[in-house]
């Protein structure tokens, strides 16, 4: 069976409550009405009992009661006022006399403490037992009976009879009940017609953002390329909505966002395994060529032949191990393998230790090393040897990427709290069209040489992620007669 909707739902519960609600209201009318129409009655008849034993002689004194007198007497006060009904009560509220058709009588005795506390003169309607029914409670009036200043009984006056009842529940299928249930009914219709239609205006934004989510739901990825409502049209008129809505917008702009990431990082993905692919087969197609030329030659070639065609064999079998090592190396530092362990040290020893490194292979190329440093700088809070693992791979692009005679600079100055690193050199530079992907993935150059990212093209991107780790990022600067200028920041 199909599941009703939340707006047809709140109906039919509003419905359910309105008619609840009107049922109570109906009782409690009729409830208050029944206590009121019992107070006027007992409050303009409080005086007929004591009027009765003030002007009647009901018992005669060393006789008892006076039975004809009495049933005379209630047959005249009933004959006149068919409403009432009295009875004669001993002090222990026994029945004395009384005036009921044969067979008509359910009680023997009245209980005294209504009628206590009705001659108290106690908060009105009071209800008292009806002598003709067995649980059945209704106004009266009372007043004792003296004789000879004694009390010696109770004059006790059923204020709404027998009589009364039949009149009422005729009356109460009459034109008038009818009319007042009808407009009860008439009532709870239009309430209910009108909370239906208060419903469906209230719920039209739930609504909206329902069919948003299955419409989500049904088109998948496809449907966050579609365009997304404007977060200003959004009606104020419920407003708790409106930000569930608004929450739903900025959720689903969120992963339109990370899919088109995701998107980019697949592309990137794909692009990294066919450079890595590229850069592999390079090497190992020159390696397998030397090694079969050697292999089938052997015999024909002389020993500085050999010596050349086993160097250029080592050659392209360091490049692939350097390729592969960088491949690892990133993958750790990627999957979080690889965390900081920092400390506090001096900058200036371990730029002077890196190039100290790679002097001779800067004087091979007539290439000169300076170190630019400010004095009294503070020592870093870093991880010594992955910072030293970031001047190293800088240093070695520069060396291997710059022409022969030029100069390498490493500088080093305070700033705000934070020490400034500045690599730079005097070669062409990086083109533009490379610089914006230089450390998301390699590149190739011409001829399927990476370029400016040595050693397989992950170098820059080593670098990138061990700043990202130290909360630092590498940075490509542009400054007027120079080549490449990175540049990145340690906390002092």
């Amino acid at each position: 069976m199909k599941r009703l909707t939340l707006s047809l739902r709140l109906s039919l519960v509003f419905a359910v409550l309105l008619l609840v609600c009107c049922g109570l209201f109906a009782w409690v009318q009729m409830r208050a009405t029944e206590r009121h129409e019992q107070e006027v009655t007992q409050r303009l008849s409080a005086g007929l009992a004591a009027h009765i034993a003030s002007t009647s002689e009901l018992m005669t004194p060393g006789s008892g009661w006076r039975d004809e007198a009495l049933r005379k007497l209630f047959d005249q006060l009933m004959a006149v006022n068919p409403n009432v009904e009295v009875y004669v009560l001993a002090p222990d509220g026994k029945i004395a006399a009384q005036a009921a058709p044969p067979g008509r009588m359910r009680r023997e005795r009245v209980d005294l403490v209504p009628v206590r506390q009705f001659l108290a003169g106690a908060m009105l309607p009071i209800l008292g037992d009806d002598p003709r029914s067995e649980d059945a409670r209704k106004v009266f009036s009372a007043a004792p009976v003296k004789v000879n200043g004694r009390d010696v009984g109770y004059v006790y006056v059923v204020l709404t009879g027998e009589d009364r009842d039949a009149v009422a529940a005729d009356v109460a299928t009459g034109h008038v009940t009818r009319t007042a249930l009808w407009s009860m009914l008439l009532v709870a219709v239009f309430g209910l017609l009108a909370g239906l239609v208060a419903f469906r205006v209230f719920t039209r934004p739930l609504r909206r953002l329902t069919a948003e989510v299955r419409r989500f739901e049904a088109g998948g990825m496809a449907s966050l390329d579609e365009d997304l409502p404007n977060f200003a049209a959004v009606p104020t008129d419920a407003e708790d909505i409106a930000t569930l809505r608004q929450a739903f917008m900025q959720m689903r702009q969120r992963i339109a966002q990370q899919w088109r990431e995701l998107t980019a990082l697949d592309q990137q993905r794909r692009e990294l395994f066919a450079n890595l692919s590229h850069d592999l087969r390079t090497p190992l197609t020159s390696l397998h060529g030397y090694l079969e030329t050697l292999q089938l030659k052997a015999e024909t070639l002389g020993p500085e032949e050999r010596r050349r065609y086993l160097g250029n064999a080592l050659d392209q079998s360091r490049k692939v191990g350097r390729l592969a090592q960088e491949m690892f190396e990133l993958a750790r530092l990627e999957y979080g393998v690889v965390q900081p362990e920092k400390e506090h040290f001096p900058l200036t020893d371990v730029v002077q230790d890196v190039l100290q490194k790679f002097a001779l292979a800067a004087e091979s190329r007539r290439q000169r090393l300076e170190a630019d440093l400010a004095p009294d700088l503070p020592t870093v809070l870093a991880d010594l040897g992955m910072i030293e693992r970031v001047l190293t791979n800088l240093l070695d692009n520069a060396i291997r990427h710059t022409p022969q005679g030029s100069h390498i600079t490493v500088q080093l100055r305070a700033k705000g709290g934070r020490v400034q690193v500045e690599v730079s050199d005097s070669g062409p530079g990086i083109p533009p069209e490379l610089r914006n992907a230089l450390f998301v993935r390699p590149l190739l150059g011409s001829g399927g040489a990476i370029s400016r990212v040595g050693g397989g093209g992950f170098g820059l991107m080593i670098v990138q992620r061990i700043l990202q780790l130290h909360g630092s990022q590498i940075q490509l600067l542009q400054r007027p007669g120079r080549g490449a200028v990175f540049m990145f920041e340690l906390p002092a």
